[in-house]
């Protein structure tokens, strides 16, 4: 018999969650859940979200369907952290998101003079952004890309940065100009890297200034992906999955021809790679 109070379902809700993770989080719950922290589930957050995406990806409800189950249970987790500090609750976080949803869409929800219109998803866009930044207090346009999360992933954060910096009104919309520039700095990363560097163990002004100009390219082509309206996580993802396509033939092809790759020679290396990075 169980020693708290609980009912077995043959489906459960919202309402149930949370009383299972008070329940993990009691005294005489998980001795694993009682002792974490945000600190400590910090990175499986990051990694349910990841397994979402994943999810997406793979265009299976099925597995969706689990993923975001782990994404809310992440969700509750830190709520009831905080509930037990008498900081907020889950039903807390409910309340500000759909406050912020109602405020943000004056659109849909908006009365009488408080309407208004946005018949675009870029007159959406534009309204969204206003009143996000009304509602934060920036009082300037940097603000509002400082506040592009440092925690995000590099190419991501670039592409929003990027955005927020267009709706701003600054010039960066035409994609001839950032192939450009691209191609302006590339020129002058190769002149500049050919000048083979003693390898002291050390970072360098020279080679700091090379990794600098290589962090412009990268953020170029963040801006690049926006203006063509790629998904810059999404394509790299998938170019690196047809790499490793790419080299499983590469190396099934060897294997079966009773050889390995660190037994070649590089002439045959060479030719391997040619082959990966071609995708054969």
């Amino acid at each position: 018999m169980l020693d708290f109070d609980f009912q077995f379902k043959s489906r459960y809700g919202i309402d149930d969650l949370l009383k299972i993770m008070k329940i993990l989080r009691s005294e005489n719950g998980c001795p694993w859940d009682k002792v974490q922290t945000h600190e400590s589930i910090r990175t499986d957050l990051i990694e349910e979200c990841y397994e979402v995406c994943e999810g997406i990806d793979s265009n299976s409800p099925k597995i969706l369907k689990e993923e975001l189950g782990d994404l809310l249970m992440q969700v509750v987790f830190h709520a009831e952290i905080e509930a037990e500090q008498n900081n907020f609750d889950f039903n807390d976080v409910c309340n500000d998101i759909c406050q912020k949803l109602i405020f943000r869409h004056p659109h849909v929800f908006g009365e009488g003079d408080k309407k208004i219109k946005a018949d675009t998803e870029d007159e959406v866009l534009k309204n969204w952004d206003a009143l996000k930044k009304a509602s934060k207090q920036q009082n300037t346009y940097t603000e509002t890309l400082e506040s592009v999360p440092k925690t995000f992933p590099a190419l991501l954060r670039g592409e929003k940065v990027c955005k927020r910096a267009a709706r701003a009104g600054l010039p960066i919309n035409n994609a001839e100009n950032c192939v450009e520039k691209i191609k302006a700095d590339l020129d002058v990363l190769i002149r500049r890297a050919s000048t083979e560097l003693a390898d002291t163990g050390e970072i360098s002004e020279e080679f700091a200034q090379n990794q600098h100009i290589f962090g412009e390219i990268l953020l170029s082509f963040c801006n690049l992906s926006r203006i063509l309206k790629f998904d810059g996580e999404k394509a790299l993802t998938y170019s690196t999955n047809r790499f490793i396509m790419a080299f499983r033939a590469v190396e099934n092809e060897i294997i079966k021809q009773g050889g390995s790759l660190d037994k070649l020679s590089d002439e045959a290396l060479s030719l391997a790679a040619s082959k990966v990075i071609s995708g054969v």
